[in-house]
């Protein structure tokens, strides 16, 4: 593939194996589901940008929109709205009237994997899409990564070592012009288990708003 190919992955991608296959059993037992490649979401000109692990099936896989339809959408569409990176009122469908603003949202791996979990050769496939999303955004300042995996796949992006990039929650880390900041996974399974709690969610995005506004 040539760097102009990876704008977005088309429909039938057939970059992984594993993930067409899955990609073929959802569109046979889903017909009238998204079932493929969920696009970035957002302005290219935004300074933040939010990248999280992978479309989950019953949400952007589903929906066709990043983050749409699963709890974990329900808890990062209303931060956002709080600290003013969207406006409307999310309503798990991609017609909903949301809009974004000065956030682009995208995902380290752009299909829905089995049992919501990427192996090394999908994520590292996929990884050039994550490249061209940073690159095409002239105005970018801060990057929230949601989860290790996602701030790995970041890191190797941005052309550092992840060894070299710790991750942790609300961890601050600047990349030569760019910041990193980094939160657990907003998943249904991180907030049941108090891994993550809205508190400590929005207090990421509490210093993601002053990085901004300085």
């Amino acid at each position: 593939m040539t760097a102009s190919s990876f704008q977005e992955p088309g429909r039938d991608c057939p970059l992984c194996e594993r993930l067409v296959a899955f990609r073929l059993q959802a569109r046979a037992k889903h017909p009238d589901w998204h079932n493929a490649p969920v696009a970035s979401w957002g302005s290219a000109s935004a300074r933040l940008l939010i990248a999280g692990l992978a479309p989950g099936m019953q949400g952007a896989n589903r929906t066709g929109r990043p983050f749409t339809g699963d709890w974990a959408g329900d808890l990062l569409y209303e931060t956002l709205g709080d600290f003013g990176f969207a406006t409307g009122t999310y309503d798990e469908r991609p017609d909903d009237g949301l809009e974004l603003v000065d956030c682009r949202i995208t995902n380290s791996v752009r299909c829905v994997p089995p049992e919501n979990k990427p192996i090394g050769s999908e994520i590292a496939a996929c990884r050039p899409f994550l490249t061209n999303t940073v690159k095409e955004m002239p105005k970018l300042k801060v990057i929230l990564a949601l989860g290790k995996i996602g701030h790995d796949s970041v890191v190797t992006a941005l052309g550092r070592k992840p060894a070299h990039v710790p991750f942790a929650h609300h961890a601050r880390h600047d990349l030569g012009g760019l910041v990193l900041v980094d939160s657990y996974h907003c998943s249904r399974y991180n907030t049941n288990t108090g891994r993550l709690t809205t508190p400590m969610f929005r207090a990421v995005f509490q210093t993601i708003r002053e990085i901004l506004d300085r």
